[in-house]
Order: C-alpha cells, then structure tokens, then sequence
C-alpha cells in the first residue's frame, strides 16, 4: 500500500466489523463500535524472532506488537524505515520503526470525528510528509502531518454507512490520493495539496464498465502501476485486477492468463512484482505485473505460520510488513497483542 511501499461466517463477521454506531475483505471489514481507546492504551511490545500463530506453529517473522486491546487492525504502510497502522475498532493510528518491536499510538482514535480506520498511504518524497487514512463506512478520508499528526485535511462523499466503505487508498506520483470504495461503484480523489473540509469528487464512476459490482466487497487494494500512467485495483469477490486509465479514466480488466486473486486486500507494488494480500486465504500472491499494468502473472504464494487473517502489507528493506487483523476472530477470541509481522521478501 505504501509508494517506498467474508459465506455465511464471513458476512457475520463484516456485519459486525462494520457497524460504527452500535480497511479489508470479500465481505464488511473492519470497522466497529470502539471496545476500548487502543491508541490511548499503555505501548507494551514484545520482541521475538520466532513467532506463534493462533494455531502454534512456528515462525522466523519479526514480531511488532500493537498496544492496546479489541485493536483489529486493517492497513499499513511506510515511509522508510517508518510504517503507520491502522486500528478497525476506533480509528487509531500507530506508528512504528523497523527494527524496534516497539509501536507507538499515533493518531487517537476518535480525533477528529475518525471512530474507523481501514486503508492509509504515505508520501514522504516531499517536504509535506502526508498520510491519507481512509475512513472505511464513515465516508470520510483524513490527511495529517506524518511527522507531527496535525490535521491538514478532512474529505467526505456525504455517503450513509450502509452505502459506502471507503477502503484502500495510495497516493499516486502527481499527489493526488485515490480511495476505493467497497460498496459504491466510484472510485474517489482528492488532489495533491487539498487542506481544510471538502467533498471527495468523483474521479470514476463504474458502472457500465467491465469493473462490475456485484454481491460481497468489491474494490479494495489500489496501487499504482510502474510507469505512473494508471491504477489497478483488485475486486475482493472475484479476485479480478482492473485498470484505470489516469489520463482517459478508461476502465479495463487485467489480463492475468485465465487466474484471479480470489479474497484480495491490500496490495504493494515493488518494482515489477504485485504483492496481493488474500485474507481469508491465509497469504500474499505475487504477480509479475507490466509496467503500463495491462498484463500480468501470478508467479508463486508467500505464507507463513505467523498470519492470522492479513490483510495488508508494505514493503521496507527487502522485507513484508504485514497486518494480522484477526477478522475472524471478531465477536470470539482473538490472540491478544494484535501483530504486525515482518517475513522476507521473496
């Protein structure tokens, strides 16, 4: 996600992720009533080189473990050796550094009206230092000061929570922020430097095109592809890749040889290799993906013993930072600390 870098089960489990008055997968994700104040919660870490999944297998992943409880974390991304994660139950953001198990609340969930959290983006290749986070059913995305967390800017569709879920987000080359949405066929922008409060404007709307929604999630993880000129973003239900013309905002499907990408989530684009995150599959696919973004091919699965349910990842320093957001686990027991886990890049 970063430029450096639910079946009957899984509908129960959207249902109450998402319900935000009472960032990802083929079904609601993420968002819920605040259980407790993650990021207002003591930091605790713990550092390992062998980590435990849920069901006590072994792992080499680096362990970075997220303060708080209930945190349910959805997005990731980074700027360097820094990443920035989001929490699902109340809207927190923490940050972290590669190498320190130690992360640290950020963004205070509820700040700003921000009670859900699911996709967020970093540019650090300017002096402004932006992080987009996408607001899931709020309909809303925030951009802050990387550095210092101030609020610079505060975008919504004006969308009810049962009509939108604004789920992935990355700042493209020129500045402009692109965020998907899950239920309503748009794809939304907002442009490079925007500050203050404003509506999200329309920059696609698909329906009519091939992109077509359907049951279940639809658009989630969005990058954009290598030569700056279009975005590509995977649909969840039918693990499909479309394309979106920067320039014409013509809508096509990737070409991947007859395969998908069934329950895809987040993504990262690292030279030429698409890392796709599939949640409820338990791993990350890679694709080798042509620059201009119309052609690709599925070239192997990356799995290890550490993930619990991923949804996204981000990549920093030949290594895969990515988010174990236990979904499933919403409503049960979850393996508490939440984690994010670090694996080689491969």
């Amino acid at each position: 996600m970063n430029r450096t870098g639910l079946s009957a089960a899984v509908a129960l489990a959207g249902a109450t992720a998402l319900v935000l008055t009472s960032c990802s997968s083929s079904s609601e994700e993420g968002q819920a009533t605040p259980a407790s104040s993650s990021a207002a919660a003591s930091s605790s870490a713990t550092s390992s080189s062998a980590a435990t999944s849920s069901a006590g297998a072994a792992s080499n992943a680096t362990v970075y473990t997220l303060p708080g409880t209930g945190v349910f974390p959805e997005g990731i991304t980074a700027d360097d050796d820094t990443f920035y994660v989001s929490s699902t139950s109340d809207g927190a953001v923490f940050r972290g550094t590669v190498g320190n198990t130690t992360v640290e609340p950020f963004l205070p969930g509820g700040q700003d009206g921000r009670t859900g959290a699911a996709g967020l983006d970093v540019d650090g290749d300017d002096d402004e230092n932006t992080l987009v986070v996408a607001g899931g059913a709020t309909g809303t995305v925030w951009i802050y000061d990387a550095e210092s967390g101030a609020l610079r800017g505060k975008f919504t569709n004006g969308l009810g929570q049962d009509a939108t879920f604004l789920n992935d987000v990355v700042i493209a080359d020129n500045g402009d922020a692109f965020i998907t949405d899950s239920r309503n066929p748009t794809l939304w922008r907002i442009p490079a430097n925007a500050t203050g409060e404003g509506q999200l404007e329309p920059f696609v709307d698909f329906t009519g095109s091939p992109f077509a929604y359907g049951e279940g999630f639809n658009a989630n993880g969005i990058v954009e592809a290598d030569d700056d000129n279009a975005l590509v973003i995977v649909q969840s239900s039918t693990g499909n890749l479309y394309r979106v013309a920067r320039d014409s905002k013509a809508v096509t499907q990737v070409d991947l040889g007859g395969a998908t990408l069934q329950n895809g989530d987040g993504m990262e684009m690292e030279d030429d290799t698409l890392y796709v995150v599939r949640n409820r599959d338990g791993l990350i696919a890679t694709v080798d993906l042509d620059d201009d973004g119309n052609r690709g091919r599925v070239t192997g699965e990356i799995t290890d013993p550490s993930f619990a349910y991923p949804t996204t990842v981000a990549d920093v320093d030949d290594q895969l930072l990515v988010v174990n957001s236990q979904f499933d686990k919403r409503g049960g027991s979850p393996v508490e600390p939440f984690t994010v886990v670090g694996v080689p890049e491969r």
